[in-house]
């Protein structure tokens, strides 16, 4: 009986440290600059649209199996864009809660691709807003949450490095999958600078990420 106790613990303690061997659980914090846009072209003023900097950080979780991992990211992001208007620079800055849930191939050492999808939610949103009989900005750095949607969702895809020491870095593009544009196709005397065109968010993002707690391999 002792025996059979003996080998049941030991073959207990044999498969927890082979299952906690293939099993790496990563925590850290992460930041970097975005360059965002919306796909929008405005249909109520001669507007052009350009990419606006912004930046992002928060916190992250991995799960890591093998050649696996799962990523989930709680961030800050400020997103928008910059806009002309007769000659006139203008800018509209959305910030979001995103929540982007990664699933990460590792190819080679730390070398990975990644993809999933993020879930926005619209903190504030600023701007200028156009007549449009004028076509020209009557008012700026106005509270546009009124024009903008709460929630947005995006299609991550990217690639990143894992390097020595627990620093990582990530090159991601999200794809926005829905119109963030409250008012697309209404016939408003005074819109955002989204106009009333169809509006998705396009961000190209650059990490630096710093992992302070490792368990397993």
């Amino acid at each position: 009986m002792k025996k059979i106790v003996l080998l049941s613990t030991l073959s207990f303690a044999l498969l927890a440290q082979l299952a906690y061997s293939q099993v790496r659980f990563d925590l850290g914090l992460k930041g970097g600059l975005n360059f965002a846009s919306l796909n929008s072209v405005s249909t109520a003023a001669s507007t052009t649209y350009d990419n606006r900097t912004g930046y992002h950080f928060g916190a992250y979780a991995l799960v890591k199996v093998t050649k696996i991992g799962i990523q989930p990211e709680l961030l800050f992001s400020r997103q928008g864009q910059n806009f002309t208007i007769n000659s006139q620079n203008y800018s509209s800055s959305f910030d979001y809660i995103t929540i982007p849930v990664m699933i990460k191939l590792y190819i080679a050492g730390g070398l990975n691709l990644q993809a999933g999808p993020q879930f926005g939610f619209l903190s504030s949103a600023k701007g200028d807003l156009i007549n449009v009989a004028s076509k020209n900005v009557s008012a700026t750095g106005q509270d546009l949450s009124t024009f903008v949607k709460s929630s947005d969702v995006s299609l991550a895809v990217g690639a990143g490095w894992d390097l020595p020491f627990g620093l990582n870095i990530t090159a991601r593009y999200n794809i926005g999958l829905s119109d963030v544009n409250k008012y697309t196709g209404s016939n408003l005397p005074i819109v955002s600078s989204l106009g009333t065109s169809e509006a998705k968010s396009q961000v190209v993002q650059i990490s630096v990420g710093y992992r302070f707690i490792k368990l397993g391999k």
